[in-house]
């Protein structure tokens, strides 16, 4: 178990920062859906999206999260300049931010249609659309950063 655990210690670190990029995600994503709507009326709706600038700002911030998380736990550097490493990350991020509203957008509308009630918590429509496309997204996230970003 022991071996296996280091073997798989990147992916492990990994998941490890994800998940914590995830809660940052989250927690932004909550407290910005629930004030932006406030202050932007179409923030529920803006033309059949639902809670854009939410996603968008929430999004960014686990992005950026993950970005210093990766470089100081999970990936090593050597592979290109700080500069460059920094331009792909983000460009990746930005792919995987339009990934991430579109299927957001399709678990909203199609998925989970009503709350998922657990026993102790209640999961919203918009939350559990968000936990799920940060899920799948950060799948297909590891891949290509490992491979096209850092030491592969």
């Amino acid at each position: 178990m022991k071996e296996l655990l280091l073997r798989q210690k990147q992916v492990l670190l990994f998941i490890i920062a994800g998940a914590l990029s995830a809660i940052v995600e989250i927690g932004s994503f909550k407290i910005l859906s629930v004030h932006l709507p406030q202050i932007f009326i179409h923030e529920n709706n803006f033309h059949g999206i639902h809670y854009p600038l939410s996603n968008i700002f929430s999004t960014s911030c686990g992005i950026i999260t993950n970005y210093f998380l990766s470089i100081w736990f999970v990936f090593e550097r050597g592979k290109h300049s700080k500069r460059r490493e920094f331009a792909y990350f983000m460009s990746v991020s930005f792919l995987s931010t339009i990934l991430s509203l579109i299927v957001f957008q399709m678990f909203f509308r199609f998925v989970f249609t009503d709350v998922i009630n657990v026993g102790f918590f209640v999961f919203s429509q918009e939350m559990i659309s968000k936990i799920a496309a940060i899920l799948l997204v950060s799948m297909l996230n590891y891949t290509v950063k490992k491979k096209v970003i850092f030491n592969g």
